[in-house]
């Protein structure tokens, strides 16, 4: 099961968008929420309070 590349959230089958960039990356999003705070608006996950990437990073600091 892949992790949303931004939130890092498990994805449950069937749910969520499959983003493939020009370089051959490919990034797993679970939602549109997601996908518009990285792609549109280049946030970092970590950085946004609202993420489990975030309450992680800021747990080993």
């Amino acid at each position: 099961m892949p992790n949303c590349y931004f939130c890092g959230d498990p994805l449950r089958k069937g749910s969520g968008v499959m983003y493939s960039k020009k370089d051959g990356t490919v990034h797993y999003f679970c939602s549109s929420k997601c996908s518009k705070n990285s792609l549109k608006l280049k946030r970092e996950g970590r950085r946004v309070k609202w993420t489990k990437n975030a309450r992680e990073f800021k747990a080993r600091q």
